[in-house]
This record gives structure tokens, C-alpha cells and sequence, in this order.
């Protein structure tokens, strides 16, 4: 099987070592990379700060083309993208094909987005001390971006970072998860066709345990991370002058109230808690719901679960495949564990096989269990009943997370008070918290971190500022 090279500064290379990567669903082989070594990683971050004022002055169409000519390619090579996906991640067939259309628009929309990104200019004679003057408002990026990116969406939480930085003329240094390196690796690909200058991206599979130093690096002043909220608060939290993007864990709740359509409301509510095995921030952990429909909505519920088709994710029909890794399902297990000897009872799946996790959904979990708590990142839905709107909402809010919820109702008066009272930074309305669009802001509040994503709002993000005023001028 062939060595996949990484990308410095542009151009493919290879270091002194290999690393495999295997299928989590069957343990099989999917590709070697090689991995970079010290030296290599120092020229990739030498590379980055040394074109950042060449990729600041970029003209506009020349970032703009570059990103559309990946959002094509992307296109060309969807179902070869899709495959490799579901390979290295486990991802059904079915949801890798719908990451690899995101990620093409994603793209798109970044294009589409630097050919908007433009200056702003004030008139300041409206005080007689400003007369004849003029301001013009310009956003300036940081620097270069070191963007840590995720294993649950190998390509589009990859583009989310990369895109936005290309758009402002900010070089990248991509350090992908470990588990899932090869779909980053085959962006860099597409990236290396472009005009971009050298040195204005690098990918670089490293250990984890290697990108402390790209972390500290005083060249580096942008990091961009997605991930678990403890590593992302420990990366903030040691780099306190740089400037952190985080996009962090969730606990999403969707709330059910007496006035849904509860067909509706649970098949989306099982699909959805179930989607990527549950590996999403946003997949539906939490579903409470309002006292006088809660028998009924079980009941409707607990049938969808089990028409879910879980096993091979190269299967067409599979809906559930494995978690990325036999270890992270023993820890859903073993979370499942505790909630169960702690009072509460399963009513549906539960069971682990491998790295695979039944679609799970349990009820009288005690307040104070991991399950409750905690992001469980697998297959898991905890039921909960509630007296009323008032306190569905409140159970919405006791969490140190605050990502997306989802609230089912047909009354707009109710959409709109959820809107003012639930602390979220998403709220999506007649559905669950996993709806996603790609150009529009995303990211949380509380512990699930800061900035956001979304074309506009990451460029905004990874930019500054920056006002000139020119005088003299006849208004």
C-alpha cells in the first residue's frame, strides 16, 4: 500500500516514520502517511509566518479562485472522498456523502464570501471637528492560523478552518486528528492544484502530544480548535495572549412540547441521536418532554430507534455504524453502566459489540450521572419528562454546555420565549439541535466555547480591525 505524503508549505513531502490507519469498524488497514519530523515541522511554521504579509496582499480573486477551484474538485471527487470517509472515520456511507456536499459548499460559500469581503467608510464630518474627513474600515488578519481539527468530521470541520483563513489571506498549519488524518491529507492535495503562494498551508499528521510546541509557537497567533472542552480550555488557558477560537463539546437537548407533531418529533429525534453514531456536538442527547405527550411520544419513539439499521458503514442501508475507536466504546458502555446501577432503566439498546454501541435510550437517569452531565459522544438519548414549558426550559439551561437545542412546537409565541430564555448559541425551531448550515454562525456559549463558525463569522473571527482616516478631503 502506498505512503501518503503530508504537505509543507505547499508541497508534498515525507518524514523519517509511517503511521496506519485502520478501519474501526473491521480493524482493517486503510493507508499509511508519513509523519513529519521536528525539523519538518519547523519549516512548515517558518514557511506560514514568513509569506503572511505576501497571503495578507493577495488580491481577491486570486483567494476566491483558489477556493472555488477546491469547492470543484471536491465536487469531482465526491464519491471517492465519501468512501475514504466512512474507511477511516466509520461513518456510514450515507452521512460521508453528505459531509463531502457540505464541505463543497462550504467552499463555495468562501469564495463567495471574499468577493463580499471589503471596507467600510465613514463620513466623520458629522461633528464640525471631523470636517473633511474620511475613515475607512478594513479587517487585517492576526497571522498565520494553527487549525486542530477533529476526528467526527474529517473533511468539513477541516474546511471550516481552512477556508475562512485562505479567504482573509491568513496561512494555515492543519494538524488533523490522529484516527482520521487521510482525508486532511487529501484536501492538502486539492489545495497544492491552486495559486496559493508557497508556505500558505501545510498539513502536518503529528501526535497529539507533539502539537503542544505548535500550540506555544509565538508565529502561530491564531489557534483554532475543535474538540473536547478540557483540552480546549487547557490550550486557551496556556496561551493566554494569543488569540483562541474554540469550538467545543455540547449536551443537546431537544425539548417536545404538548403542541408537536410527535411523528415527526421522534423519528428525527431517533435518526438524529443515533446520526455519525452519536460522535456529533449536536447529535440529540437530552429529549424532554412535556408531561401530557410524554407517554405517547415514548411510544412513537421507541419503535423508530429500533427500525434504525446499525453494522457495516459501507453498507448502503446502515444508519449507525461504529464509534472511531473499540476503546471510545467501552467508555460509552461503561457511562451506560453507571447511569444503570445508579436507578435508571434501559429501554432500548445498551448492548456494545466491538466499537459498535446500540442505538441507546434510557430513562430515570439520576441528575448527576455522566450520561446527564457530561458529552457522551455515542449512540445515547436520556429521556425526561416535564411539568411544563417552564421547566423543560430550565432543564435546557442546567447544563455547563450551551451549543444548539432544538425545541418542536407549532406556536410561534413559544418559539420565540425559547429563543429568550434558553442559553444556547443555536436554537433551531420544529426540529433537533443537529441542523447545521454551513454559512450561518455557529458555535456555543457557557463551556461550549468561544467564536464562531459560519463563512462570515470565521472570517470576522480570524480577522482585526483596523481604521484609517484620511484628511483634507472636500465631502
Amino acid at each position: 500500500m502506498d505512503v501518503r505524503t503530508f504537505w509543507l508549505a505547499g508541497r508534498p513531502a515525507t518524514g523519517d516514520r509511517e503511521f496506519t490507519v485502520t478501519n474501526p469498524h473491521d480493524g482493517r488497514e486503510v493507508g499509511r502517511h508519513s509523519v513529519p519530523t521536528d525539523a519538518q515541522v519547523e519549516e512548515a511554521v517558518a514557511a506560514a509566518d514568513a509569506v503572511a504579509r505576501q497571503a495578507a496582499a493577495l488580491p481577491v480573486h486570486v483567494r476566491a479562485e483558489a477556493l472555488a477551484h477546491v469547492s470543484r474538485r471536491l465536487a469531482e471527487r465526491a464519491g471517492e472522498l465519501a468512501e475514504l470517509i466512512t474507511a477511516e472515520n466509520g461513518k456510514p456511507i450515507l452521512w460521508a456523502r453528505g459531509e463531502v456536499t457540505r464541505a463543497i459548499a462550504t467552499f463555495r460559500f468562501a469564495a463567495e464570501e471574499t468577493r463580499r469581503w471589503s471596507g467600510e467608510v465613514q463620513r466623520l464630518d458629522t461633528e464640525p471637528t471631523g470636517a473633511g474627513r474620511l475613515a475607512y474600515l478594513s479587517r487585517v488578519p492576526y497571522g498565520p492560523v494553527l487549525a486542530i481539527t477533529p476526528f467526527n468530521f474529517p473533511l468539513n470541520l477541516v474546511a471550516h478552518k481552512v477556508a475562512p483563513a485562505v479567504a482573509v489571506g491568513a496561512p494555515v498549519v492543519v494538524k488533523p486528528a490522529p484516527a482520521t488524518p487521510l482525508t486532511a491529507l487529501l484536501l492538502g492535495e486539492l489545495l497544492a492544484e491552486t495559486d496559493l503562494p508557497a508556505g500558505m498551508f501545510s498539513v502536518l499528521p503529528v501526535e497529539n502530544e507533539r502539537a503542544s510546541r505548535l500550540v506555544h509557537d509565538p508565529r502561530l497567533p491564531v489557534v483554532s480548535f475543535t474538540g473536547s472542552a478540557p483540552v480546549g480550555y487547557a490550550i486557551a488557558d496556556e496561551i493566554p495572549r494569543k488569540h483562541v477560537t474554540l469550538e467545543l463539546g455540547g449536551n443537546a437537548a431537544a425539548v417536545v412540547l404538548a403542541d408537536a407533531d410527535l411523528d415527526w418529533a421522534a423519528s428525527r429525534v431517533a435518526l438524529y441521536s443515533n446520526y455519525q453514531a452519536g460522535q456529533s456536538c449536536i447529535a440529540v442527547q437530552r429529549v424532554i418532554v412535556e408531561q401530557p405527550v410524554y407517554d405517547d411520544f415514548v411510544e412513537r419513539l421507541l419503535p423508530a430507534v429500533g427500525a434504525l439499521v446499525t453494522g457495516d458503514p459501507s453498507d448502503e442501508k446502515t444508519q449507525v455504524g461504529p464509534l472511531v475507536s473499540e476503546a471510545a466504546a467501552e467508555r460509552v458502555e461503561q457511562w451506560i453502566e453507571e447511569a444503570v446501577r445508579a436507578g435508571a432503566r434501559v429501554l432500548a439498546g445498551g448492548t456494545r459489540e466491538g466499537a459498535t454501541i446500540t442505538p441507546t435510550v434510557l430513562t430515570d437517569v439520576p441528575a448527576d450521572a455522566k450520561v446527564a452531565r457530561e458529552e457522551v459522544f455515542g449512540p445515547v438519548m436520556i429521556l425526561q419528562p416535564a411539568a411544563s414549558a417552564d421547566e423543560a426550559y430550565a432543564m435546557v439551561n442546567d447544563s455547563r454546555y450551551g451549543l444548539q437545542a432544538g425545541v418542536f412546537t407549532r406556536s410561534l409565541d413559544a418559539a420565540f420565549r425559547a429563543n429568550r430564555e434558553l442559553e444556547v448559541g443555536g436554537l433551531i425551531i420544529g426540529d433537533v439541535p443537529s441542523y447545521r448550515a454551513d454559512q450561518m454562525p455557529y458555535g456555543g456559549v457557557k463551556d461550549s466555547g468561544i467564536g464562531r463558525e459560519g463563512l462570515a463569522s470565521a472570517m470576522r473571527d480570524l480577522t482585526y480591525e483596523k481604521t484609517m482616516v484620511i484628511t483634507g478631503l472636500t465631502l
